[in-house]
């Protein structure tokens, strides 16, 4: 690694930047509905509680029935029809079944047909995040070239920061690819 506090910063911010894109993509992952209950598939389902936009998942308790069956029984049974009605109007692609106690989604066996299509939309979500890395790599070679022609660095040290780049780049496609296979095996898994 050179000694240039701007060099450093260089990869300070690029190092920030292709972990944040890692951690997106296992994110979005996570909530990519698997045929197995998931209480990831809530993370994102807003409802109005008590005039404020609110996660399902700070409002009632989330468990896993079976495997296939999410339980969720809110704290607060005046919200249920609410929780139901956000669910529905989400796109989970499950349908809730409320006893008046608590609300049930169960998740279907997913077909051949369906698995093919996650595993294309997990592939996808790989190689925008694998573009997102190769942006990240753009800018920070970018910021070694205006050091070099700043006079900043000289032509050896540019090298070696760009061979860093190059490095940390690649062992976060490498990651990427892991938790896309990793994600994809899941899916296909009968």
């Amino acid at each position: 690694m050179i000694d240039n506090e701007q060099a450093e910063e260089l990869f300070l911010i690029l190092d920030d930047k292709l972990t944040k894109t890692v951690s997106v993509l296992k994110e979005e992952y996570s909530s990519v509905r698997a045929g197995r209950a998931n209480p990831h598939v809530l993370d994102k389902v807003m409802f109005d509680y008590y005039g404020v936009p609110t996660p399902v998942t700070q409002t009632a308790s989330v468990s896993v029935q079976e495997g296939r069956c999410l339980v969720i029984s809110p704290w607060d049974v005046s919200v249920l029809k609410a929780i139901e009605k956000a669910i529905q109007l989400s796109n989970i692609g499950i349908t809730p079944t409320n006893d008046g106690k608590v609300i049930r989604l169960v998740f279907p066996e997913l077909t051949e047909e369906r698995r093919r299509e996650l595993s294309k939309q997990i592939k996808k979500m790989g190689e925008d995040a694998k573009v997102a890395a190769r942006n990240n790599r753009r800018d920070a070679m970018d910021g070694i070239k205006k050091l070099k022609n700043d006079k900043i660095l000289s032509e050896d040290e540019a090298a070696a920061c760009e061979k860093d780049v190059e490095k940390a780049v690649q062992d976060a496609i490498a990651k990427i690819d892991a938790a896309a296979t990793a994600k994809e095996k899941e899916i296909m898994t009968v």
